[in-house]
C-alpha cells in the first residue's frame, strides 16, 4: 500500500480489505461444513456444487451488493443442498453471514425479505422435514443477527448525517469569515482612502499659498496610508493557515478607546463632526466596541464622500442594557443601497442588534442600537 494514500483512499482500500475477508470466512465455513458434515446423500459431487453456488453467490453479494436478495437466495439454496436438512452442519452459520450481508449491504426491505424466507425455511425443516430443536437455534441466531445488523445500518446512518452536519457548519463558517473579512477590508480601505483625499486635495489647494501646511497634509496622507497597509495585511493574514499564523503580526483590534482618535482623523482633514458620549464607556464588551468603531468609521466615511463640508453630529448614549449610536448629518437625503449599509446592518447584528440609516433630523439620520448583554455573549463565545 502507498504511504501517499489520502483518506478518501485509505478508506477505500481498507474497505476492499474488509470486503474480502468476509468471502474468506465465508469460504471457509462453508469449506468445514462440506468436509466434515456431507451426508451420503446428496452425493459428495452435489454437495460440492451448493458449496461452490454458495461462495460464488455470496461473493457476487459481498463485492457488487445488487441484486442483494438474489444472490441471497442462490446463496442459501447451495447451502441447503450441502447441508441436505441436518441441523449440525456448521454450514448453516453462513446463512446468519448472509443476513448480515443483506442488512448492510442492501435495501432494508431486501433484508427483511430474506429474513423471512430464511424463517420460513427453518420452521418448515423443523416442523415436516428433520424434526430436530436444532432449528430453534438457528431461528434465533439469524434473528440476532438481523436485528444487530440494524443497529449497526442505523448508526451508519447516524455518522453519515453527523459528518454531512460538520461539512455543512464548516462551510458556513467558511463563509461567515469571508464576510467579515470583506467588511474588514471594505471598512478599512473606504475610510483610509476617503482621509486620505481630503489631506491630498487640502495639500492641493495650499501647496501654492502655504506650502508647510500642504507638507503636513501628505505627510498625514502617508501615514493613513502606512496603516491602512499595516490593517489590510494582518486581515489578509487570517486567511492562511492556522499553522501559517504564527509569524504575522496580532495586532489589537478598534473599540471604544479608538473613537477620538477616529473623530480625530477627519477633523484633521476638514471635516466638521462632533461626539458626544454618555454613561460609561468602560465596561462595553471588546466585540460591541468593535461594532461601534466600524459602523461610526462608516457613517463618517460616507458623510465625508457623499456630504463634503456638512456637519455631522454624533451622539452615543450607553445605559439600560444598551447602546445607541446616533448619526446626523445635514446631508441631502439619498437613496444609499450601497456595500456599506449591508456592512453597518451585519455590524449590529453580529451582535444582536440593528441599524438603520435613511432621511430623518438634519438630512440623514443613522441609528443603531446594540445590546450590552449579547454583545458580551458574543465575546464569551469567542473566548472559549
Amino acid at each position: 500500500m502507498s504511504d501517499d494514500l489520502d483518506p478518501a483512499g485509505l478508506a477505500e482500500y481498507l474497505a476492499g480489505r474488509v470486503k474480502w475477508i468476509a468471502v474468506a470466512v465465508f469460504a471457509a465455513v462453508i469449506t468445514v461444513g462440506a468436509l466434515g458434515f456431507t451426508p451420503v446423500h446428496p452425493s459428495p459431487l452435489v454437495a460440492a456444487a451448493g458449496a461452490v453456488a454458495a461462495v460464488g453467490a455470496a461473493t457476487l453479494l459481498v463485492l457488487r451488493g445488487r441484486p442483494a436478495l438474489l444472490y441471497a437466495v442462490v446463496a442459501t439454496a447451495g447451502i441447503a443442498v450441502l447441508a441436505d436438512g441436518q441441523s449440525s452442519n456448521i454450514a448453516w452459520f453462513a446463512v446468519c453471514l448472509l443476513a448480515g450481508a443483506c442488512v448492510l449491504g442492501g435495501r432494508r426491505r431486501e433484508a427483511l425479505a430474506f429474513w423471512a424466507g430464511t424463517m420460513i425455511l427453518f420452521a418448515v425443516e423443523w416442523l415436516w422435514g428433520h424434526p430436530d430443536p436444532g432449528w430453534g437455534a438457528w431461528l434465533a441466531g439469524v434473528t440476532l443477527t438481523v436485528g444487530f445488523s440494524l443497529l449497526i445500518r442505523h448508526d451508519r446512518h447516524l455518522l453519515a448525517q453527523l459528518r454531512q452536519a460538520q461539512a455543512g457548519l464548516a462551510e458556513q463558517a467558511r463563509t461567515q469569515e469571508r464576510n467579515h473579512i470583506a467588511r474588514e477590508l471594505h471598512d478599512i480601505i473606504g475610510h483610509t482612502l476617503t482621509v486620505s483625499l481630503l489631506h491630498v486635495q487640502s495639500a492641493r489647494l495650499a501647496v501654492e499659498h502655504d506650502p508647510s501646511d500642504a507638507a503636513r497634509a501628505l505627510a498625514e496622507a502617508e501615514r493613513l496610508g502606512r496603516e491602512c497597509l499595516a490593517e489590510v495585511r494582518m486581515t489578509v493574514g487570517m486567511l492562511r493557515q492556522d499553522g501559517d499564523r504564527q509569524d504575522a503580526g496580532i495586532a489589537p483590534l478598534p473599540g471604544m478607546d479608538s473613537l477620538p482618535a477616529l473623530v480625530g482623523r477627519f477633523r484633521s482633514a476638514g471635516a466638521d463632526v462632533t461626539l458626544t458620549v454618555e454613561g460609561d464607556a468602560g465596561g462595553l464588551p471588546a466585540t460591541t466596541g468593535l461594532a461601534v468603531y466600524r459602523i461610526m468609521q462608516e457613517v463618517l466615511t460616507n458623510a465625508v464622500k457623499h456630504a463634503p463640508g456638512t456637519p455631522t453630529t454624533i451622539r452615543l448614549a450607553i445605559g439600560g442594557g444598551t447602546v445607541t449610536l446616533t448619526a446626523d448629518s445635514a446631508a441631502e437625503p439619498g437613496t444609499g443601497t450601497g456595500l456599506g449599509l449591508i456592512s453597518m446592518r451585519e455590524r449590529a447584528e453580529s451582535v444582536g442588534g440593528s441599524c438603520a440609516a435613511g432621511p430623518g433630523g438634519h438630512g440623514w439620520l443613522v441609528r443603531a442600537t446594540l445590546p450590552l448583554g449579547a454583545g458580551l455573549r458574543a465575546a464569551k463565545g469567542g473566548a472559549s
